[in-house]
């Protein structure tokens, strides 16, 4: 039970800074141009 009061709140604080990190990366349009690097992969330059 002692476990459970320290793990929680530290799962509960990793969630908001996932939650806050993809809204982060969703805002600064880092989602935006999902193909470029994908074929840039095959380009023989």
């Amino acid at each position: 039970m002692n476990s459970l009061l320290f793990l929680l709140p530290i799962s509960a604080l990793l969630v908001v800074v996932a939650l806050r990190a993809f809204w982060w990366a969703v805002h600064n349009e880092q989602f935006e141009n999902l193909d470029t690097a994908a074929k840039s992969v095959l380009d023989d330059e």
